[in-house]
């Protein structure tokens, strides 16, 4: 019987299970040359135990089967399938970030690079949300110590949905805002923090207009600079920690904590040097 793996792909909101591992399938599901078409993603592996899920879905009001789907798929792979699809949408909302076991940075042709072991960064306290907090009163709110401004964040977020938004929060306080947010609450989220302005996606004079907003505007959260498919075209050597001595990486949080996936204390050369 085949070694078989769930894997919940980012930013597509799917699940698979295969019995190709990991590097297989993303080298299954590579669209192509980093030359000619693009198809970042991250890869996270779910937690199985006995062939099984080792988690519960989170409730989406029953109207899908999901574990039922899931272990079905997970025989399939069991039984020799290379791939079958689990989920094949809206994963990424009712999958627990406790279920995480290991994350993948994948590029486009398939070349796969396992992210550091996931540390619990912080537990969030319990405070209501609402629009016209500060970024104290939100760092108060998540339970972490009101710290002087220092600069704006630049951040990539990839699931529920794709932005890229400068923000007066850290990453701690950004993700207890979004997750508690009235009216546009993310019940989870994934997302990284940038070393450098994505002029690909924007004129630099939006990225220079948001900034000033912002610190004209001190008790001013986030700036929207683009809501479309960013991950594809945001480089991972330009996300905060990679290579660069600095504190970064994937942060995935839900209303309770934030967990954070560091890049590895070497980058293995193949991988850095690969397109896509």
């Amino acid at each position: 019987m085949p070694e078989v793996n769930l894997v919940l792909s980012i930013p597509q909101g799917l699940i698979t299970a295969t019995s190709l591992g990991i590097g297989g399938l993303a080298r299954h599901s590579s669209p192509g040359s980093g030359k000619h078409f693009k198809g970042r993603k991250l890869f996270v592996d779910l937690a199985l135990k006995d062939g099984l899920p080792d988690f519960e879905y989170l409730d989406e009001g029953g109207w899908r089967n999901a574990r039922g789907d899931t272990v079905n798929a997970l025989k399939a792979a069991c039984e020799g399938k290379r791939t079958k699809t689990a989920l094949s949408n809206n994963a990424f909302s009712c999958t627990p970030i406790k279920a995480y076991k290991s994350i993948y940075l994948v590029k486009t042709a398939g070349e796969v690079m396992e992210m550091e072991p996931c540390g619990q960064l912080h537990v969030f306290g319990s405070r209501d949300c609402h629009e016209e907090m500060s970024p104290a009163q939100v760092a108060e709110a998540a339970g972490v110590p009101i710290q002087p401004r220092q600069g704006c964040h630049l951040y990539l977020v990839m699931c529920p949905i794709q932005l890229i938004l400068l923000s007066n929060l850290t990453p701690i306080e950004y993700a207890w805002y979004a997750t508690h947010r009235p009216g546009k609450v993310f019940r989870q989220v994934i997302f990284t923090e940038l070393h450098d302005e994505q002029f690909q996606f924007a004129a630099q004079s939006r990225f220079e207009d948001a900034r000033q907003e912002l610190e004209a505007q001190p008790d001013k959260k986030t700036k929207t600079i683009v809501s479309d498919n960013c991950m594809n075209d945001v480089l991972f050597n330009t996300w905060l920690g990679y290579g660069k001595n600095t504190e970064g990486g994937i942060y995935a949080a839900d209303q309770a904590h934030i967990d954070l996936w560091r890049f590895p204390s070497v980058i293995p050369v193949n991988w850095d040097r690969s397109i896509g």
